[in-house]
């Protein structure tokens, strides 16, 4: 809490901000980077063996490989987490399991699932894409602004 801030607490808020302080748990910062550079690097790891796999058995090519990747880390990824699996490895790797593709897909299936209840229109399908929607929107207008920054600097820088 910033000084000028604390100054304005009554002493009673004071001295509480002062025993929280004390009392709150070290978190151990290097040793979390770590394991979630090591979870989020071994699930590269295999998204990198899926796409040689699809690039040797079925002649795909490094440019159309990528879809087929995506997809079927986000299925995997998806049975993980309707069996619980996934959820184990998020917490043990905090970061390193939620930014890769695989977390996008653990968000989406976790709110599936945990509003199956309710319905499949108005519990999973609704819920489901409460998250799903606002990436899918942002990721489809950036890739707009990118296109037509990149046709300008085409049309016009002469690159």
């Amino acid at each position: 809490m910033a000084d000028k801030k604390k100054k304005n607490l009554p002493p009673d808020a004071q001295e509480y901000q002062a025993f929280q302080k004390q009392r709150e748990v070290k978190r151990p910062i290097f040793k979390n980077c770590i394991k979630a550079f090591l979870v989020g690097g071994f699930i590269c790891f295999i998204g990198q063996i899926i796409s040689t796999f699809y690039i040797h058995f079925f002649n795909f090519t490094e440019q159309t490989v990528g879809n087929p990747t995506v997809a079927t880390l986000i299925f995997i990824t998806m049975l993980l987490t309707g069996f619980g699996v996934y959820d184990r490895i998020g917490q043990f790797s905090g970061a390193g399991s939620a930014v890769p593709v695989t977390g996008f897909g653990n968000a989406v299936i976790s709110s599936a699932i945990e509003h199956r209840t309710e319905g499949f229109v108005l519990g999973v399908g609704s819920n489901m894409l409460k998250l799903a929607g606002p990436v899918i929107v942002y990721g489809v207008f950036s890739a707009f602004v990118i296109a037509l920054i990149k046709t300008i600097l085409i049309k016009w820088g002469g690159l």
